[in-house]
């Protein structure tokens, strides 16, 4: 059963089944389990081993097509992954079991929110399977994320699975009848349906209020990234993307994928290279303003961050970064370094306290080992309006993307390199996450893709053109610029935020109540002895 509870998990995930409807029952079979294990008064460690079965297969369902990349890194995020989301349906057992029942079951909810948003937050960061994603392929029933983001559709599911779970209990095991059950039922229905009709309402009335445009350019030039795009000669990926970019003379912005400058040059000496004397001329002999990937790195008299890594010529050291390299119509530019980095490629967790574990980074050519990151998320200020340059990982990160736009940014534009993947769900679902963070801000998305899709997605997280995988595209779109803040805007993740809270005092509670009975059990031991 708890197996069972992982597949339908993974079935009803974007492109892995896409069967959103399943993830309302998901969770019951666990629940039962669960159930049948506080019943029989089994260790707690049990609770802990089944759960950790349910979401190996969900991680294993959702991600098997991470394996493209890393076998070893897919080993691991599905293993990993797997042991830290157990830990909340352990601590919900904990509470359940010695708080109470009712108690329990509102404490689910609570830690599983309060480890979603953690796990946003820490060095082993991997949100990508954070179950308010699920709904990411239907837009129109989610367009409260724009209070609630992401967290809420998770809660949203919880809810449902407690009730449905309750209702099959009282059934299965009370021997209820169903018609008992119609009180419930309505209830369920009201949490079920109530969200729905109001995101429907808000999906098809919704409309900005701001008239400012801004015509964009996307550029997929499509390139293998384990045969081509790290071998081939600089100069002939320039130029070839920049013959793609020619489709597109009537622009106001151009926008080229993660590393699509694949090779590090040093961004203090940036305008001495002919190719960037290249782009600067392009920007400012045509009307579009140029948005490219690059790889880059900056040196330093003294160790600048955990990334630094020291000369073995010479004094000194140097950080590598994944950047957004922007080049304004003045020939001036700017560099913004990637702050949400993959784990195992681009960052190795603890790093500051295990330093050793930087010889162990998984090589993927474009980058391998701990990379530099900006202290804050920045934003852009071009001609025609600011921007949020956001590099591939960053956009599964709902908080991130909500700061940049609450630093002015009025569209969202995602440069990535989902090709590591092949034709698999991951880049589906890459594209489809940032259909969440479009509705989450009330924010046009411009995507440009190495390969995969690129394109562009409106305001209520509707897709509006996209590319074919594996093909050569420019896409061009007179996109909505919006100023407006949602609430999830400038409050951000405040569901996790209170959620944590709350959950620390839930779990300190619960271990007290813990200690107590076991003393209390001890003493009854000694007495009857």
């Amino acid at each position: 059963m708890s197996a069972i509870s992982g597949i339908l998990m993974g079935i009803s995930f974007p492109y892995t089944g896409s069967l959103f409807p399943i993830a309302f029952v998901a969770w019951v079979p666990l629940l039962f389990v669960e159930d049948y294990i506080s019943a029989k008064r089994y260790r707690s460690g049990k609770v802990y081993l089944h759960a950790y079965v349910a979401f190996f297969f969900y991680n294993l369902v959702a991600t098997w097509w991470v394996y493209h990349a890393s076998l070893g890194g897919a080993i691991m995020a599905v293993f990993a992954n797997a042991a830290v989301m157990a830990i909340p349906i352990y601590f919900f057992h904990l509470t359940k079991r010695y708080v109470g029942r009712k108690e329990g079951f509102l404490s689910l909810g609570i830690f599983w929110i309060a480890f979603e948003y953690l796990h946003l937050h820490w060095d082993l960061s991997w949100p990508w399977l954070n179950f308010g994603n699920t709904f990411s392929k239907v837009p129109e029933l989610v367009q409260w994320y724009s209070y609630t983001g992401v967290l809420g559709g998770s809660l949203w599911i919880i809810i449902i699975n407690v009730l449905v779970y309750k209702i099959l209990n009282n059934v299965i095991k009370k021997k209820e009848t169903w018609r008992i059950q119609t009180p419930l039922f309505f209830i369920t229905a009201l949490f079920l349906f109530v969200p729905i009709i109001i995101s429907l309402f808000s999906f098809y009335s919704y409309k900005s209020n701001d008239s400012k445009t801004m015509d964009v350019a996307v550029l997929q030039p499509n390139l293998d990234p384990y045969t081509e795009k790290f071998y081939l000669p600089l100069e002939e990926q320039l130029e070839n993307i920049l013959k793609l970019a020619e489709r597109s003379e009537n622009v106001d912005l151009q926008m080229a994928p993660e590393t699509a400058l694949a090779y590090e040059f040093y961004e203090e000496d940036a305008t001495q290279y002919p190719f960037f004397k290249t782009i600067q001329e392009k920007v400012k002999n045509g009307r579009a303003e140029f948005l490219i990937g690059a790889s880059t790195r900056a040196s330093f008299n003294s160790k600048n961050s955990e990334a630094s890594r020291k000369y073995t010529d010479g004094p000194g050291y140097f950080e590598s970064y994944n950047t957004s390299l922007f080049v304004h119509k003045n020939e001036d530019y700017e560099f913004i370094h990637k702050s949400k980095l993959v784990l195992g490629v681009e960052k190795l967790p603890f790093l500051k306290y295990l330093p050793f574990l930087d010889q162990l980074a998984i090589n993927l050519d474009g980058a391998s080992g701990t990379l530099g990151t900006e202290k804050n998320p920045k934003v852009i200020r071009t001609e025609k309006g600011i921007i949020a340059p956001v590099i591939c990982y960053e956009s599964v990160y709902g908080g991130f993307v909500a700061e940049q736009c609450r630093k002015g940014a009025e569209m969202i534009n995602i440069i990535t390199n989902d090709g590591w993947w092949k034709d698999t769900p991951g880049y589906k679902q890459h594209w489809s996450f940032a259909r969440l963070r479009a509705i989450e801000n009330r924010r046009w998305v411009a995507r440009s893709a190495n390969t995969g899709w690129s394109g562009f997605i409106d305001d209520r997280g509707k897709d509006v053109q996209r590319s074919e995988w594996w093909k050569e595209e420019c896409l061009n779109q007179k996109v909505q610029l919006n100023s407006e803040l949602s609430f999830y805007t400038v409050h951000g993740d405040i569901l996790g935020r209170t959620f944590s809270f709350v959950a620390v005092l839930l779990l300190l509670f619960t271990q007290v109540k813990r200690f107590k009975t076991k003393i209390l059990g001890d003493n009854r031991i000694k007495k009857s002895v």
